[in-house]
């Protein structure tokens, strides 16, 4: 798998560059259909923020599009809890592509110009994580409110009130549906509804 390294206010050094070849590089053996690999590490500039090293990781292939991002004291961290975070969306998609074509037997193998449709096993063994099934996540939660409008700022300050990532309010401004959320440098970021 070819594998693209970018940062900004990290060092990426040869050590750090030698382990994501060695965990991100190899992934294309657990789904052959991946080729290419994007990873770019970040360092939260706020003060407020614990995990200041932020790494988002692209893994494409054929038409498909896996995506993680996560954050950790360091960059070594944060490849082992991307990785685990990845091999997870690889198995959802292996069970997904073998599901879809019926368990053919048939193998893709990267380089070859196979057609997708023939994905069905994947010949490397995927190692357990968590110890068990992949399980669809759930609604377990349901919270009911009045949408009253409020100005972004207004939202903004009931998401802080309430610490959450976002707050969903109809927009005073426009009179639209729209979002308020907290983005990963710190600051605040507004969805509004397009009319």
């Amino acid at each position: 798998m070819d594998v693209s390294i970018s940062a900004r206010h990290v060092n990426v050094t040869p050590r750090l560059e030698e382990v994501i070849h060695e965990k991100i590089g190899q992934l294309d053996r657990y789904l052959d259909v991946l080729d290419y690999a994007s990873v770019h590490f970040d360092q939260a500039q706020n003060p407020r923020i614990a995990d200041k090293e932020f790494c988002e990781i692209v893994l494409r292939g054929r038409g498909h599009h896996l995506r993680c991002k996560v954050r950790a004291p360091d960059p070594f961290t944060a490849i082992d809890l991307a990785e685990d975070k990845l091999m997870r969306q690889i198995r959802k998609l292996r069970t997904k592509l073998q599901r879809r074509h019926h368990g053919t037997g048939a193998t893709i193998r990267s380089g070859t110009d196979a057609p997708l449709s023939n994905v069905a096993v994947i010949e490397a063994e995927m190692p357990e994580i968590d110890g068990g099934e992949e399980r669809t996540p759930q609604i377990v939660k349901t919270k009911r409110f009045h949408l009253g409008p409020l100005t972004p700022d207004e939202a903004v300050e009931k998401m802080e009130n309430m610490d959450h990532g976002f707050f969903f309010f109809i927009n005073k401004e426009t009179d639209r549906s729209a979002v308020v959320y907290r983005r990963d440098d710190g600051d605040v970021g507004l969805i509004d509804e397009a009319g």
